[in-house]
Formats: C-alpha cells, sequence, structure tokens
C-alpha cells in the first residue's frame, strides 16, 4: 500500500506580502512547523539591488514582528539557485516565500534547478510555500505573462494542478481592460482561472482551498463571468 504525501499549504496572495494584512495569513501557515522562513526575492531580480533590497528589509521586518527568523536568499540568477547552500536553506525551513516581480523570469530563473527542486522536497515534507503576486503565478503548472500577452507562456514550479493565478484581481481590468480574454485562450481547457484581489490570499491545496484577507477571489469561467467568494469561503478547485 502506497501512502499519501503529508504536503505542506500552499498560499497564492493576491498582492501586500509583508504587510500588516498578511500577518494572519504567514501565522497560520507557519502554525505547527518549524519557525523558520526563507525568503526569495527572485521575481524582482531585474529590477536592480534598489528593490531587491526594499523586499528583503520588508521581508526581515515582517517575520521579525512574527517573532521568527527569515534568511533572505538572494537568488538572483540560475547559477543562484544552482547553489547547494540555498537548497540546504530551503529544506530546513516551514515557510517558504515567493515574494512579487516577474513571474515569467521567476519561473525561468528556478525551474529545474536544486533551489527549485528543494522547494518541492520542502513542500512534500510539510512545508508551506508562500507565493504573492509573480510568486503566486509561479507555483502553477503553465505561467502566462499577463501584462505581456505576447510573451510565451512558461512552466510553472507545479505545486498546483489544473489552475491559473489572476493577482492584484480588483485592479486587474483597471489595468488591462481587454487582457482577461486572452489570458483564458493562453491558459487553455480544463484549467480553473482564478483571480485574488490584492491583500487576500487562497491558503489551501488539492483537497480544497479557503479565502483569507480583506477582499476576494473569483473563480472565472471560460466566458469570462466571474464568481466571487468572501473572506472565509472554501473553494473546491479540483479538475476533472
Amino acid at each position: 500500500m502506497v501512502e499519501a504525501r503529508v504536503v505542506g499549504p500552499i498560499a497564492l496572495v493576491g498582492s501586500g506580502e509583508f504587510l500588516d494584512g498578511m500577518v494572519p495569513v504567514d501565522r497560520e501557515l507557519l502554525r505547527g512547523r518549524t519557525p523558520r522562513a526563507v525568503h526569495l526575492p527572485t521575481a524582482a531580480a531585474q529590477e536592480g539591488d534598489a528593490s531587491i533590497g526594499r523586499w528583503v528589509r520588508m521581508g526581515q521586518r515582517h517575520f521579525r514582528r512574527l517573532g521568527v527568523p527569515c534568511t533572505p536568499l538572494l537568488v538572483l540568477e540560475r547559477a543562484d539557485a544552482d547553489d547547494p547552500v540555498v537548497a540546504a536553506e530551503i529544506l530546513g525551513a516551514g515557510l517558504v516565500y515567493l515574494s512579487g516581480g516577474d513571474p515569467g523570469y521567476l519561473a525561468s530563473t528556478l525551474q529545474d534547478t536544486r533551489a527549485g527542486e528543494a522547494i518541492v522536497r520542502a513542500w512534500e515534507g510539510g512545508a508551506a510555500v508562500a507565493g504573492c503576486s509573480a510568486g503566486a503565478m509561479a507555483l502553477v503548472e503553465r505561467v502566462p505573462d499577463v501584462r505581456r500577452p505576447e510573451v510565451p507562456v512558461v512552466p510553472g514550479l507545479g505545486l498546483v494542478h489544473g489552475m491559473a493565478v489572476i493577482p492584484h484581481f480588483d485592479r486587474f481590468k483597471e489595468w488591462r481592460p481587454n487582457a482577461l480574454t486572452g489570458i483564458l485562450e493562453m491558459v487553455g481547457p480544463g484549467v480553473r482561472v482564478v483571480g485574488i484581489d490584492e491583500d487576500t490570499a487562497l491558503i489551501g491545496g488539492d483537497a480544497g482551498w479557503t479565502v483569507w484577507g480583506r477582499q476576494r477571489a473569483w473563480l472565472i469561467s471560460p466566458d469570462g463571468s466571474r464568481r466571487p467568494f468572501d473572506a472565509g469561503a472554501r473553494l473546491d478547485l479540483q479538475v476533472a
């Protein structure tokens, strides 16, 4: 008889990493787990040192407030992602956090590297994994670029199956009013598309998801219609 994996929870965050509204989310993710986080600001690597430094400082302050040490891992290119020291740090954490930036760059940098494999192994061993904005998009199987639809879809880390994530969903129509149809076409049939508003998260996995935060999550149908889910609501997003 093959035993089922006891994987950790996943948090898909629409925006707001390391801000006040995410304190309950990260406290829940760390509950019962090794009280240590690692933070990969990889998605912002192309924005320069100032942006990376800002994300690192925000992460340090946030987890200090939670009483948990957080190790920033400056995985800025694929060579960094193949560092065995980085992989070991990930494997020793109770929470792995991927912050925002460019989802395609994040996924491509971690794909088939020691760091990417360590994230999967840590999660399979019970660690929580959180991705905010670009980080959330990179945790699925295929990652479209919602800002640049001409960019090809790239493989994601694949912790979440049969889903595509649109973060910042409450502002998405304002930013890219005609992009939703294109995204639905890019992800293809059989994929559940979920919009997650700012300062809002989905926590869960294959057994179901729960909405956390101040706004809503949205299940988007192939025809573009959308169904809202308020904080506390449960979603079953399994694909038949």
